[in-house]
């Protein structure tokens, strides 16, 4: 198993409604457009993921698990890789319910989206003082 960390900040415009995704940005703000964002000012993006993780996304049906921590809650996401998976986005991280494939899209047939995320973890996340981390597993 290989394991990532990508650590991110709240913004009290985090409102995490999306019925699809589930999305973090390098951005350093957010809009109230961006309603499947739940973290900003990321220290990574697609881009940025170690070459060996990446290698175990892009092989079609691997198991992919999120881990979604903001102390002192954890909420865990599991979707899929897939070969045609691009991870080149310089700015984000998108978990997708759908098979929707882009250069932001890092995992596929996500078992929850932004809107399913519990609330206390989102509303911790509205402080901008709050810290988060999505832990990345694939096997």
């Amino acid at each position: 198993m290989i394991l990532e960390e990508v650590i991110f900040k709240g913004h009290p415009n985090v409102q995490s409604l999306h019925a699809r995704t589930i999305e973090i940005t390098k951005d350093k703000d957010l809009t109230l457009n961006g309603d499947c964002i739940v973290g900003i000012n990321a220290n990574k993006a697609c881009k940025d993921l170690d070459p060996g993780i990446k290698k175990r996304i892009k092989k079609k049906d691997s198991l992919i698990e999120i881990g979604l921590i903001v102390e002192p809650y954890s909420f865990t996401i599991k979707g899929f890789g897939d070969d045609k998976l691009l991870l080149t986005n310089e700015d984000d991280i998108v978990l997708r319910k759908s098979k929707f494939i882009c250069d932001r899209t890092l995992s596929i047939n996500c078992n929850f989206s932004s809107l399913e995320i519990p609330r206390e973890i989102i509303n911790s996340l509205k402080d901008p003082s709050k810290t988060g981390m999505m832990q990345i597993k694939v096997e």
